[in-house]
């Protein structure tokens, strides 16, 4: 079940991400998804790493964060590579 919360938590993410910095992005919404999703694969393991917490299955503040920050992230290096 942790990874299907996951998804779904980095769908949400990479929309509020996508709220954040607005602007084009070459690959369009289902680029942004997938990086959303990405990003927060990626912010719960590099936060797991650095001791903030484990990865659990459930939505907390802490995991809804740790995901938008992953996906910022992502899309931030996303853009730099495209240009």
């Amino acid at each position: 079940m942790t990874i299907i919360s996951w998804i779904i938590l980095g769908l949400i993410a990479g929309a509020i991400a996508k709220w954040i910095m607005p602007g084009r992005d070459p690959g369009g919404i289902f680029i942004t998804m997938l990086i959303g999703i990405a990003g927060a694969f990626v912010g719960g393991y590099v936060g797991t790493a650095l001791g903030f917490g484990a990865v659990t299955g459930g939505l907390s503040l802490a995991s809804i964060l740790t995901a938008i920050v992953g996906a910022l992230i992502l899309l931030a290096i996303y853009r730099a590579l495209r240009r």
